[in-house]
């Protein structure tokens, strides 16, 4: 299916949102003591959101060089920026607003009442996107000497988390709608999505598919059928969640019950 993919269970949702919060601390870790700074990219979500409050409540979070941390997100709710739909507040509240963070480093996807109208939000958030990518190129030495390549449109992405829902969509690309389809930019506005809030802007595949690693983490019964199809490689078209695939590695993080149709053969089980 990936390029190097993996399942984890998890004996239980509170289980599964400390361990992959432990998880992402070490991880930030390693990179920061390899390249010095870290990129994550978030989610919303139950699990999401949990993961994070963990992270803050966890002794070890105390190690990481939070100010060195790049934070952006993979997709957020097209409205204004107090609104509770916002996975922006709902990070800020959990883990960002708790921790000693660069504000410059927090990428935040615009809300309703900052811009003109979705597409300025696509726009700003493509082009935030742009800037850090020729920014980090500039800064790597080795690929600076490579003067005929061209800057990506996106920078590194170390850690990008996911979230599932029980239609298998990933960020907000939802089964046949256009934002799956999108290729060639960086980030899709979302029209009429199925689930509430209908106007969204998201990540693309292409996008998500460019980090180093990709965490699906999904909780609960009703994701289990989502978690099968999209370990059994559907078309992502119809199942976003199976063409998620990390450039080093991807991790399908889950409780017993979103596990509970996957092969035991697939299975690592995390107690």
């Amino acid at each position: 299916m990936s390029r190097n993919f993996r399942v984890t269970e998890h004996p239980s949702f509170d289980v599964l949102a400390a361990t992959t919060a432990a998880r992402l601390i070490t991880r930030l870790l390693d990179v920061q003591s390899e390249r010095g700074e870290a990129t994550v990219v978030l989610t919303g979500g139950s699990v999401g959101i949990a993961t994070l409050r963990e992270i803050a409540q966890s002794p070890a979070h105390l190690a990481v060089d939070w100010s060195k941390v790049n934070f952006w997100f993979g997709d957020d709710r097209f409205v204004e920026t107090d609104s509770p739909d916002r996975n922006y507040g709902q990070a800020a509240e959990a883990l960002l607003n708790q921790i000693p963070v660069d504000p410059a480093r927090v990428h935040i996807m615009p809300a309703s009442d900052t811009v003109a109208d979705l597409d300025e939000a696509v726009a700003q958030y493509a082009a935030e996107l742009a800037a850090a990518a020729e920014a980090e190129w500039h800064n790597d030495e080795s690929r600076e000497a490579e003067a005929a390549e061209v800057a990506p449109v996106v920078p590194r992405f170390d850690v990008l988390l996911l979230g599932l829902g029980p239609d298998a969509h990933i960020a907000s690309l939802f089964p046949d709608m256009a934002g799956i389809r999108t290729k060639g930019v960086s980030v899709v506005g979302v029209r009429n999505s199925p689930k509430p809030p209908p106007t969204r802007v998201s990540l693309t595949l292409e996008t998500i598919n460019s980090a180093q690693e990709i965490w699906i983490v999904a909780a609960g019964a009703d994701k289990a059928a989502a978690v099968g199809l999209g370990l059994a490689g559907a078309n992502a078209v119809q199942v976003p969640a199976s063409g998620a695939r990390g450039m080093q590695k991807t991790l399908w993080l889950l409780d017993q019950a979103a596990a509970a149709k996957v092969p035991g053969v697939l299975t690592h089980r995390n107690s």
